[in-house]
């Protein structure tokens, strides 16, 4: 993650670290193989046209996902205005990471509320993502979000951050997880 975000820090492309990785960057610790990168095709093509064959192959010809060969490491590329999950039209899209990225710890990433947003965008549309859902309800429990996140969020995942928030609650009452 860090090999790349230098690259394309160094590169001046505008990109934000999403999925597990970014996650990590806010303090929820997840494990994960891969990165998840959201860029605009803009910037997807000056990252290929500078790093293809200097560490990094795609992992399909013609496709998005990248390898980086020093780290053997994995790099799933979002792009701009897709739609979470399963690309159907939805409130909720990515973003241009030149407008919403925010600089983490190390990497630049979505300020929090968005990943929220599209995770449970994501989880809501697709059912087979539970662990979207997961994510969220870890996130709040973790981090010890406030009811009031819900306000910054799309109108149409608030009822679904509600629950998880709900559930939340019940579940730091019994002791928390197991």
């Amino acid at each position: 993650m860090e090999r790349l975000a230098r690259k394309l820090d160094e590169l001046e492309i505008a990109y934000a670290v999403i999925g597990a990785m970014a996650f990590n960057e806010w303090g929820y610790r997840r494990v994960t193989v891969g990165v998840d990168v959201l860029l605009t095709p803009e910037g997807l093509s000056r990252l290929k046209d500078e790093v293809l064959g200097r560490g990094y192959v795609e992992r399909t010809p013609g496709g998005r996902g990248l390898r980086d060969t020093v780290a053997g490491v994995d790099v799933d590329v979002v792009l701009t205005g897709e739609y979470p999950e399963d690309g159907r039209p939805k409130p909720v899209a990515f973003p241009d990471p030149q407008e919403a990225a925010v600089r983490g710890e190390r990497v630049a990433v979505l300020p929090l509320a968005k990943p929220i947003e599209l995770k449970l965008a994501s989880g809501i549309s697709a059912p087979h993502r539970l662990r979207d859902l997961a994510d969220v309800l870890e996130l709040i429990r973790i981090l010890s979000l406030p009811r009031e996140t819900a306000e910054s969020l799309d109108p149409s995942v608030r009822a679904k951050f509600d629950e998880l928030w709900q559930a939340a609650q019940s579940a730091a009452g019994e002791g928390g997880s197991s």
